[in-house]
């Protein structure tokens, strides 16, 4: 069992003994640090913070926990109850909020959970102040209100009908075109809030839903990360029912993957390719991904006369690229849009919208349009984590193997080879390092990351 503590937020299994994992007393402690941290950030003496989460087993035990501990701060909470990852983003703002929380996993299984923690702009902090909220943890140095100065509790379950309504005013986004279209598709929602929100958002734009997983449980009935091997139920859907594509979101609903009309994965580093490449054709541009995300959005970004740059792995990381570049669309390579048109966070429902204008105007087939995109391919390994692994000295070792090539070590170790990369970077939220590759063919891609494995446990003695 797993406690993270990172600049992202804290994370961790649910059960177990305090500071090992995420129990009541690491919930009550992390969110404590939050509100004393936001306290001192804001100057303000009336502080609202909003709260959202996802449909996970452990989700309202951990909600009820921090409501109260912001409550016992003096913090006033507005409450959206199941909501979505870029549902309680948009509602920061919006509710003049002076941050927010969201109590979700994204797409780790069910025994995790997590709090991740926003600014007062819906955005994710930066690596500075989860420092600091981690050494005020660390300290335990809680000061809470007294009785008549305990923050004030409001529910507001209409958030996610609100984004809706946000995602359909964006420029690029015309519900009439859509309609036009009279698309048919499958959702799979995998028991979470995904499934309320797609299938609201795509009844508004006059698609035909057909659902599956849509019922906000809890109980995935998949490993929740929509990726191929976990897919195989939508993907005989889509093929059954004769529709126009399928859509896959995870647990909280910032990332989106598309089944293709014959069955098979569009690829979810093709999310932001297909994405993108509308955006581009209206509206020019730059654009922004992290190190491990596919070539091919550079390869479209050229296309269209832009700039394309690479971050370091991480919605904060992304962010800050894209406001340095001033790119009109980024995100990552695992079906997180990011179009700051609407707010600088991974946005499945806009990300959904925006993939329907597109084959909108279009026409043709999701298969089509896939196979008109530069093709690569690419692997995705992990590494378990043992307590006594030295992965920086690994990560170090395997720079100075590739000295001579193309070499980034913002991140991890990213070497660009003339036709093929590789990417090595210690997760930060999983006890894993990741190992990607990208190539021309699926069997040059996985040969290449088989190679690096070999070579790290080499240099591991593992």
């Amino acid at each position: 069992m797993t406690l993270i503590k990172s600049i992202s937020g804290i994370r961790g299994t649910i059960g177990g003994q305090p500071g090992d994992n995420l129990t009541p007393i690491d919930a009550v402690k992390f969110a404590a640090a939050y509100g004393i941290w936001l306290k001192d950030y804001s100057k303000k003496d009336n502080l609202k913070v909003v709260i959202g989460r996802d449909a996970r087993l452990s989700g309202e035990m951990i909600q009820n926990l921090v409501v109260s501990t912001l409550l016992g701060l003096g913090i006033d909470v507005i409450d959206l109850d199941l909501s979505t990852t870029p549902t309680v983003e948009i509602a920061v703002p919006l509710e003049n909020a002076d941050g927010g929380i969201i109590l979700t996993a994204s797409h780790n299984p069910k025994q995790w959970n997590a709090l991740k923690l926003l600014n007062e702009k819906g955005e994710f902090l930066d690596a500075a102040q989860g420092a600091k909220i981690l050494e005020i943890a660390e300290k335990e140095e809680f000061v809470f209100s007294e009785v008549d100065d305990l923050g004030i509790l409001t529910k507001n379950n209409a958030y996610i009908d609100i984004h809706i309504n946000e995602v359909m005013k964006l420029s690029l986004v015309d519900a009439d075109t859509i309609r036009k279209a009279k698309f048919k598709v499958v959702v799979d929602g995998v028991n979470s809030t995904g499934g309320i929100a797609i299938p609201r958002l795509l009844e508004s734009l006059g698609v035909e839903v057909i659902e599956l997983y849509c019922d906000p449980t809890g109980h995935f009935p998949h490993n929740p990360e929509p990726l191929k091997e976990h897919l195989g139920d939508i993907c005989n859907l889509v093929v059954k029912e004769n529709a126009d594509f399928g859509i896959v979101v995870d647990p909280d609903v910032d990332r989106l993957a598309f089944i293709s009309n014959d069955g098979e994965m569009f690829g979810e580093e093709y999310t932001l390719v297909a994405c993108a490449d509308y955006v581009l054709g209206k509206t020019k541009g730059n654009t922004v991904s992290n190190l491990s995300s596919s070539r091919a959005l550079r390869d479209i970004t050229q296309k269209h006369g832009g700039t394309y740059e690479a971050a370091a792995v991480g919605e904060v990381n992304v962010v800050t690229k894209m406001k340095a570049n001033k790119a009109i669309i980024g995100g990552e390579g695992n079906g997180g849009i990011i179009y700051p048109e609407s707010h600088y966070g991974r946005d499945s429902l806009v990300g959904t919208a925006l993939f329907l204008m597109l084959m909108a105007e279009k026409g043709g087939t999701v298969k089509e349009l896939r196979d008109s995109y530069p093709s690569y391919f690419m692997s995705k390994k992990k590494i378990q984590l043992t307590p006594g692994l030295d992965v920086d000295g690994i990560l170090k070792a395997m720079a100075e193997k590739y000295q001579n090539e193309d070499l980034s070590i913002i991140d991890g170790v990213k070497i660009d080879f003339p036709e093929n990369w590789v990417h090595l970077r210690k997760s930060n939220t999983e006890p894993i390092i990741r190992i990607y590759t990208e190539a021309k063919s699926q069997t040059e891609a996985d040969s290449l990351a088989e190679r690096i494995i070999g070579e790290i446990k080499e240099v591991a003695g593992i």
